[in-house]
């Protein structure tokens, strides 16, 4: 089973050259009508160098995962990470990450983010938090783990980089570790000694809070190429879910655009070509102050419940696959 949750705070794809040369083909008009293609180099602008550092140069362990599990470091973060968020960005902004499905003016959309600016700082916040907790657990999530101590390692550095304080700053819900056969909401119990195998697929869900406002998001861990096609399949259908959620749009029509894109895909197995299904009875869900589950259900297939989205909702929007 695998699964991707998402909402607006996703992590910005950024992509960077360096000052290589690159060649390109051009076509010149000659006097007799016919085209004459000649090389042209072009020389491409180098990047400054960032003022806070590199990027990041570990790669995760697991796959589909893409960027470097130590990119934090741009920000000043140690590695492993041990300086909470707060503190990186007391003089500047909390990444906004990538931004889609807007649907009005750039002069709305300030006005907007003017007067929601509190709530969007929080979620931005425990947005970065969530963010460099995921980028430390898949720096160690590796075969051999047992899932109890990969659970208390994430929630430890979570509260950690969150500063937990009662209600006001936290964990959002207990860690999920659903392993093939399990959808979803699975939590070790003390004393679970199961041990997470080379050949295994699995969801890894856990959320952070600031002032109950919740950041809610998984990705799969898998280690088998084999299973590519089935990230792949998650994480298309979750960024076709991401483009078509906005206002007035309806859930069900949410939900029939991820269904398409999701059972588009095919794997191999064992020799047998499956295809890739989206399991019908999990979905994406809205969410309200310390609500991690509001009231709406965002479905992943097609029919459904025609209720629009409204302006000032937050929604997590979730794809789970299976053949």
């Amino acid at each position: 089973m695998a699964s991707q949750k998402d909402e607006e705070e996703a992590a910005a794809r950024k992509t960077e050259n360096g000052g290589e040369e690159e060649e390109e083909e051009e076509e010149e008009e000659g006097g007799n009508g016919s085209g004459e293609k000649k090389k042209k180099k072009k020389n491409k602008r180098k990047k400054k160098k960032k003022v806070n550092g590199a990027a990041g140069s570990k790669v995760s362990l697991s796959r589909g995962v893409t960027g470097f599990t130590d990119s934090y470091v741009r920000y000043g973060q140690t590695d492993p990470p041990s300086v909470p968020v707060s503190r990186l960005f007391e003089e500047k902004p909390f990444p906004e990450g990538e931004i889609v499905g807007v649907r009005v003016s750039s002069e709305e959309k300030r006005a907007m983010d003017r007067m929601q600016f509190e709530l969007w700082n929080k979620m931005r916040h425990a947005a970065e938090v969530h963010r460099e907790v995921r980028r430390y657990a898949q720096s160690f999530i590796e075969p051999g783990i047992e899932l109890t101590e990969m659970c208390e390692r994430i929630e430890g550095m979570n509260r950690q980089l969150v500063e937990e304080r009662g209600l006001q700053a936290g964990i959002g819900f207990p860690t999920g570790c659903s392993i093939n056969h399990v959808a979803a909401h699975f939590t070790p119990n003390p004393g679970d000694r199961t041990v997470l195998r080379y050949g295994d697929v699995m969801s890894v869900d856990f959320g952070t809070q600031i002032d109950g406002r919740i950041i809610d998001c998984a990705w799969t861990v898998s280690f088998d190429p084999k299973f590519d096609p089935l990230l792949e399949a998650v994480r298309e259908a979750t960024e076709t879910g991401l483009k078509t959620a906005g206002v007035d749009v309806r859930l069900c029509d949410v939900g029939e655009a991820v269904q398409e894109t999701m059972e588009s895909y095919e794997i191999e197995l064992d020799g047998a070509t499956l295809p890739i299904r989206c399991v019908r009875n999990l979905n994406g869900h809205s969410m309200g102050p310390y609500q991690i589950h509001a009231g709406k259900s965002v479905p992943i297939v097609k029919g459904g419940d025609a209720t629009r989205m409204e302006e000032g909702e937050i929604y997590a929007i979730e794809t789970f696959a299976t053949t």
